[in-house]
């Protein structure tokens, strides 16, 4: 949380949550970030929280909480590029640009190499492999071992050959 102390109630819960959702309990994440929420509101669960409601297909009830976590804290960086990984799924590509945009300069944000990845995965959507390539070659220079980007950038490489 930036700037202040986490409530341990509300930092057990998250930590709950993000347990239960690495487990593949879905539910049970998604109830600990709302008691969390609930005990002290803070970008980090309202972001996980959005996170698990994505993985049930639930893209607009994740927007949301990316967009409560923007207004708990802007600083953090994570909400804005989950809304625009949320958008691309959606097929609202354009929508996406601008939020993963701010994720790339956002004061407190790890990691700060995917913005670039999911820039570059519009831009080749929608046929940019140049802007494709800056993109990724942005993602690779934030992220050397990001094995996804250099093996897109070498395929896309290849293509203008």
């Amino acid at each position: 949380m930036a700037e202040r102390e986490w409530m341990p109630e509300a930092r057990e819960h998250f930590e709950r949550g993000y347990e239960e959702q690495t487990a593949g309990r879905l539910d049970e994440a998604i109830e600990s970030y709302r008691r969390s929420i609930a005990i002290q509101p803070s970008a980090e669960a309202h972001t996980f929280l959005g996170w698990a409601l994505s993985h049930q297909g639930r893209h607009e009830d994740a927007i949301a909480e990316c967009r409560s976590a923007i207004a708990v804290d802007p600083t953090f960086g994570n909400p804005y590029n989950d809304i625009g990984a949320y958008l691309i799924e959606l097929g609202r590509e354009d929508e996406a640009v601008p939020w993963l945009e701010r994720a790339k300069v956002a004061p407190r944000y790890e990691p700060r190499h995917f913005p670039y990845f999911n820039l570059a995965r519009i831009y080749v959507r929608h046929h940019k492999v140049r802007e494709a390539i800056r993109e990724l070659e942005g993602a690779i220079a934030i992220e050397p071992r990001y094995t996804a980007a250099r093996r897109e950038l070498h395929r896309l490489i290849g293509l203008l050959n």
